[in-house]
């Protein structure tokens, strides 16, 4: 049966304008809290120091305001944090979202796998793409991959579109592969990351804007970007590195004027961006060499420096 999306006069019916996505955007994050309960020592959201959201919606909210996209069945909303489940209207938040709206996870899977199976059918979290809808983390620092695995299975033996991806951190890469032969010798499908920050007085990554994250300086450029991110607070942000650090929102989606702009927007804290925003990485079709951004030097300031296509740079 196929679930026909609302019009736009439907949309503006319910009091709340709808919120079109540019033809550019690939991806839509929605960071329903910044809390987690591993607080690994590599986590990427604490790269420039991690803010806390003063406020964080309530389920209704967030229902009222993810209702109002207007998206493409291959892009689907991505419920993330922090841990998305930590909210206290996770499943009220999921059912309420329009059918037509594809939504995807990222976890890590510390919850109760017997209430996430009675609140959400496996349909709900499924679509056709190149890689799962829930996608779990797993982080040897804090986690064992045998509990961890015993829950993959049960929930894929369930229906659930399910898999597992090791960010593979110098100090625990040995550990990530030898989970992800575990895993894919009992059939679940284990995929692995970059790590992207600093450790030992280098910062790893492969980055189309090699200096961006560099914390030398701040530089005034021009910034586009191709993801709708959401923080727990509902403020719309340019970029991770804004939502993280708890620097201004350019929007709010719960405000009915909200229109996204889909050209440059200066900034002046290039220097200071998170390696989410800059690093080389696939998009949703898994097709490699895209990044998120797309950064201008401002007039009269010197151009900035292109990534180095033979593979990840680490700098000193």
């Amino acid at each position: 049966m196929t679930t026909c999306a609302p019009t736009r006069r439907q949309l503006c019916e319910d009091g709340f304008p709808p919120v079109v996505l540019p033809g550019r955007h690939n991806y839509i994050g929605v960071f329903l809290t910044l809390d987690c309960t591993l607080r690994c020592s590599y986590c990427i959201n604490r790269f420039g120091g991690l803010r806390p959201a003063t406020r964080m919606l309530t389920g209704a909210e967030w229902v009222h305001g993810l209702n109002r996209i207007v998206s493409r069945p291959d892009l689907p909303i991505t419920l993330q944090g922090g841990e998305p489940t930590l909210h206290p209207d996770f499943y009220g938040i999921v059912r309420g979202i329009r059918p037509d709206l594809t939504i995807d996870v990222l976890t890590n899977l510390e919850f109760d796998p017997d209430r996430f199976m009675s609140q959400i059918p496996p349909g709900r979290l499924r679509r056709e793409a190149p890689y799962a809808s829930i996608r779990v983390s797993y982080h040897p620092e804090r986690m064992r991959i045998e509990p961890l695995a015993r829950t993959v299975l049960a929930l894929q033996n369930a229906g659930y579109s399910i898999g597992i991806w090791g960010v593979l951190h110098p100090r625990w890469e040995t550990a990530i592969r030898d989970a992800q032969e575990y895993c894919r010798a009992r059939g679940m499908d284990f995929r692995t990351k970059e790590f992207l920050g600093e450790h030992e007085g280098a910062l790893h990554g492969r980055f189309t804007y090699p200096d961006a994250c560099d914390r030398r300086g701040r530089t005034r450029v021009r910034c586009r970007t191709t993801e709708l991110l959401i923080g727990p607070d509902g403020g719309v942000y340019r970029c991770h590195a804004d939502l993280y650090e708890g620097r201004e929102a350019v929007g709010h989606i719960l405000d009915p004027d909200l229109f996204l702009d889909a050209g440059f927007r200066p900034c002046g804290n290039y220097g200071h961006c998170n390696p989410c925003d800059v690093k080389l990485k696939t998009d949703r079709f898994q097709t490699f060499g895209h990044t998120s951004v797309e950064i201008l030097a401002d007039a009269g300031a010197p151009s900035l420096s292109g990534a180095d296509p033979a593979g990840p740079s680490v700098k000193k």
